[in-house]
């Protein structure tokens, strides 16, 4: 099986089944799935805004959150002055950085709906 790093945004619209969900799934399918360890305030963030525009929608959502903590992954503390040179780099967020540098320390492709950090994964 093959590495491959995901982030918030991509296992996001997996979880809560967004439009996107679709591709995601077909990119990290049968691949050994990486992330930061950020990645748990992150989902929780967006369930977070997800409970507040639509509230009567908070079981499902609460659910989807419960299912993204139950996925098989392997999550990578960042080495956050690697991060912070990646960033600053890049003009990345330290988060968003921080799913470039763990896919560039594992040597593997990084699986994103972020344009912005799938132009700078492209690059480097």
């Amino acid at each position: 099986m093959t590495d491959v790093v995901v982030d918030a945004s991509a296992l996001a619209a997996l979880v809560f089944e967004e439009p996107e969900a679709a591709h995601v799934r077909r990119s990290l399918q049968g691949r050994v799935l990486y992330s930061t360890s950020l990645l748990d305030y992150e989902l929780a963030n967006t369930a977070l805004k997800k409970l507040r525009r639509r509230p009567d929608d908070s079981a499902a959502i609460l659910a989807a959150l419960h299912m993204a903590g139950a996925l098989t992954l392997r999550r990578e503390t960042p080495d956050m002055v690697q991060v912070l040179a990646l960033a600053s780099a890049t003009g990345l967020t330290a988060y968003d950085a921080s799913y470039l540098w763990l896919a560039r320390r594992l040597g593997a492709p990084l699986v994103t709906l972020d344009a912005q950090l799938a132009r700078a994964a492209a690059v480097l």
